[in-house]
């Protein structure tokens, strides 16, 4: 080896010696910064997938709170819209279910649609009584919603379950708004069953020139107080319907909410919860609709007969006779007060009504149950369930679908209007 390479390993050696005197520490201490770089990058690396898996709903997270007047203005315009979409089933049903002739005229849904539109028309027979309908519809939903709420949220507030909060929320909302759409719902379901003016495919007993002249009539010759006619019977109807109808929507709503694990279930669970919420409630309740209906629409006692001149078959009533012939033989008083309260005026000329028609000559509820049930049957109870099952499904999927769109609206421009500059 030569001289100079003796010189350049013999400073080589000091060198590394000198930069790093002690090796074996200095690896060690490399590797084990390695690993604690390692393992820190698998710590990040692991919370930044808990992020990222992690769902954007909390389980604990409270329910939104709208403000009332939101709540109210998204559920009135939600109920009209859907109210308004719904009303020619909703007249089909009338027909089915107030009608008592046997056999009845009108049978299955779509039959029944076809036969009133082709002998009435679309808004003479299918959309008679939208107007009394409408009148009704938007404020009575703005009351159930603002009731609604403040229910609920009281009742979860005071350390009531929710499900029973939502049960109760829906019974008093509509006990508050029945003040405002019974008298409504009497108008709608008479011009619905009476159809279009002098009809001569259908006798109801009813011929009211419109709504205007109908509402004339029924004070005029029935008294205020008529305009609240089966009042306990819509009430014992639309009470358990709204109770079991929200109470089945917000649990429905909620298991959405805990399978997506966000508040954003998208449209197709929003219009499935929705409309599977009033379709159940709707067929449950169709008895107590039945028995509303049939009330609501029969004649009065002492009112005077509006409709037109009766079927050669059926004799005229007292009522009916001019005075230069009153010296016939007329019935009892007493007979003629118990046959006046057919809710059709189209029975044959004989004092025992057909089969499978039961007099309705009473406003009690469970009296009008029992007569339906004694002369036709649990069929009786379900009598045009079919329309009413759709029409509630579909009338309350679009309610309840417009009412969170709506609230999810008017909360973006309220935010809006909150952060932008004056």
């Amino acid at each position: 080896m030569s001289l100079t390479s003796r010189v350049f390993g013999l400073f080589t050696t000091t060198e590394n010696s000198a930069s790093n005197p002690d090796a074996p520490s200095s690896t060690s201490q490399s590797q084990a910064a390695v690993t604690a770089g390692d393992h820190a990058f698998q710590t990040a690396g692991s919370m930044s997938s808990r992020v990222q898996t992690a769902p954007a709903y909390d389980e604990e997270e409270e329910e939104p709170r709208p403000p009332y007047l939101h709540a109210m203005l998204a559920g009135g315009t939600g109920g009209t819209c859907g109210d308004m979409l719904m009303h020619s089933l909703d007249t089909v049903k009338t027909r089915q279910q107030g009608d008592p002739t046997f056999p009845p005229k009108y049978h299955s849904m779509t039959s029944s649609y076809a036969t009133i539109y082709r002998q009435e028309g679309l808004m003479r027979g299918l959309y008679g009584g939208v107007t009394p309908a409408l009148w009704g519809s938007f404020p009575g939903t703005v009351i159930f919603f603002g009731m609604y709420e403040f229910t609920k949220r009281k009742m979860i507030d005071a350390g009531i379950t929710p499900d029973l909060a939502y049960l109760s929320g829906g019974f008093f909302a509509d006990l508050a708004a029945s003040v405002v759409y019974v008298p409504s719902e009497v108008l709608k379901t008479r011009l619905q069953l009476q159809g279009r003016f002098n009809n001569p495919h259908f006798s109801s007993g009813y011929n009211y020139r419109g709504t205007t002249d109908a509402l004339r009539t029924i004070i005029r010759q029935e008294g205020f107080s008529a305009l609240f006619y089966g009042y306990k019977a819509t009430i014992l109807r639309d009470l358990p319907f709204s109770a079991l109808q929200f109470a089945f929507y917000e649990r429905e709503h909620q298991m959405a909410i805990d399978w997506m694990g966000s508040r954003d279930i998208g449209l197709g669970l929003e219009i499935l919860t929705a409309a599977t919420a009033g379709g159940m409630a709707g067929v449950i309740t169709c008895p107590m609709d039945v028995v509303k209906t049939r009330v609501q629409t029969q004649k009065n006692p002492e009112t005077t007969t509006t409709g037109p001149p009766k079927p050669p078959c059926e004799p005229a009533s007292t009522k009916e006779t001019p005075r230069h012939h009153q010296h016939h033989s007329s019935p009892p008083s007493s007979s003629l007060r118990a046959h006046s309260r057919y809710i059709s005026h189209s029975s044959p000329s004989t004092s025992v009504p057909p089969p499978g028609t039961p007099r309705l000559d009473t406003s009690s509820f469970f009296t009008g149950l029992k007569m339906i049930y004694q002369t036709e049957g649990v069929a009786g109870w379900f009598r045009g369930v079919g329309p009413r099952g759709v029409w509630t499904s579909i009338q309350s999927g679009t309610m309840l679908v417009l009412y969170q769109y709506l609230l999810k609206q008017l909360d973006s421009y309220q935010n809006m209007g909150e952060t932008s500059p004056l």
